[in-house]
């Protein structure tokens, strides 16, 4: 018996299967290259606008007569919801009443700021190098606005009262203003005192904050990312309701993983807005309501799509 003619040979592989699996690796790497790009373009934004609110200057005492007394007011902390700015008060009194060699006080001495704060009058014992004292002051405000919030001080005088007894004396002094908060951009506006009869004298001072350009990005950010929450929970949600797409049942994890993110999103928004702020009435609200619906959608489909068991027959 002879044999049969021989098996032709196996024909090649298809060309269009390797130019698939090339352009399939060309897009990924595409895509993460694109992702990398946009991340570093984003650290070197955020580096960029740190620098955007920088710290107020220290005082410079080379532009200050000897015989003017300062008031150092250093920004600590704003509290946006009680309207209250923390400050650490620090005086300088003029040449005549501070002992250089040793850099104490030779007369005890007192700041008086204008308008009142929280502790009065601050003291500095005589015989003592004179120390940061802390207290608040009012900054006026609406944090319901966040971040789109501001907050003003009113015009900061300062007396300082040094001696004691008959002998005590009162002198106005110049404010100056220095640190930094973070989030926040503070400008200072020099203002004339009305007491002095010379205009060009500005000794008061008035603060005011905005937040920082960094800080308010990323605001921005969080609040786009609960918008992208329920968007992306009713475009999957719809189709399965309309029977346009098979039921996948492990989804309804996916929507309470969801649902229970929106509070610590909320809560990680840099200035802790208030409860009750336009951004939960405009934006958390109505996540929550997306969020609730897609849920309901979902529940709608898998009634449809639950296995319906038959009754016994007897």
């Amino acid at each position: 018996m002879t044999a049969g003619p021989p098996a032709p040979p196996a024909p090649p592989a298809p060309p269009a299967q390797s130019s698939s699996r090339g352009r399939q690796i060309a897009i990924a790497f595409g895509v993460v290259a694109v992702v990398i790009v946009i991340y570093v373009l984003s650290l070197i934004s955020v580096h960029l606008l740190a620098k955007s609110a920088p710290p107020l200057p220290a005082v410079d005492f080379s532009k200050i007569e000897a015989d003017d007394s300062v008031v150092q007011v250093h920004l600590e902390k704003l509290d946006t919801v009680a309207n209250r700015l923390t400050v650490n008060v620090l005086v300088y009194p003029k040449d005549s009443l501070y002992d250089k060699n040793f850099g104490v006080l030779t007369t005890d001495a007192a700041v008086r700021l204008y308008p009142d704060n929280d502790l009065g009058d601050l003291q500095y014992p005589v015989g003592k190098a004179p120390g940061q004292v802390s207290t608040t002051i009012e900054a006026h405000g609406d944090p319901g606005n966040w971040p789109f919030d501001a907050y003003k001080t009113e015009v900061i005088a300062a007396d300082v009262f040094t001696g004691s007894g008959q002998s005590r004396e009162k002198v106005p002094a110049r404010v100056e203003v220095t640190g930094k908060l973070d989030g926040w951009d503070a400008t200072v506006t020099r203002v004339h005192d009305p007491e002095d009869s010379n205009p060009d004298v500005q000794d008061d001072v008035i603060i005011t904050l905005h937040r920082a350009k960094g800080p308010l990005i990323f605001d921005v950010g969080v609040c786009l990312v609960l918008i992208a929450l329920p968007v992306l929970a009713l475009w999957v949600a719809i189709p399965m309701a309309l029977g346009r797409t098979s039921f996948i049942p492990p989804f309804i994890t996916w929507y309470a993983a969801m649902l229970f993110a929106i509070v610590p999103l909320r809560n990680i928004l840099p200035g802790s807005p208030p409860y009750g702020s336009w951004v939960d009435q405009a934006i958390v609200l109505w996540v929550l309501i997306g969020l609730v619906g897609a849920m309901t959608l979902f529940i709608l489909a898998w009634w449809r799509h639950r296995d319906r068991k038959k009754p016994n027959k007897a």
